[in-house]
């Protein structure tokens, strides 16, 4: 069945390995977006001038989230190779990941090996 997979990673300096590590796994295509958790958004702990926040991300926490869409072989490949960089996901300020169904889909066969019917509903 074909899924979405889904990682918001905690720590910035593993992201590279992580996508490695994906691609090793079989992974083919893997969309990263900068992304910020509800504290980052508030603006817990980020450093103000004369009232402006400073826009630099170099001093700011925040996340990547990484997502692709393909096999449940492939994701059983990458749920263990991500644990290995990370660690165990279910410990404090690692991430966390998880898939959802996907019900349809177009443009996914160059991605997985068995794309979703375009056809089906859901």
């Amino acid at each position: 069945m074909t899924q979405l997979l889904v990682l918001v990673l905690d720590d910035l300096a593993l992201l590279d390995r992580v996508l490695d590590a994906w691609l090793d796994a079989g992974v083919r295509g893997i969309t990263a977006l900068a992304s910020t958790g509800v504290e980052g958004a508030r603006g817990k702990d980020r450093p103000t001038f004369l009232g402006f926040s400073r826009l630099s991300c170099t001093d700011q926490h925040g996340q990547y989230t990484l997502f692709t869409v393909t096999d449940a072989e492939t994701i059983k490949r990458v749920v263990p190779a991500t644990e290995a960089i990370v660690g165990d996901l279910n410990a404090p300020h690692t991430g966390i990941m998880f898939t959802l169904p996907v019900g349809q889909g177009w443009g996914l066969d160059k991605l997985c090996s068995s794309p979703p019917d375009a056809q089906e509903t859901t």
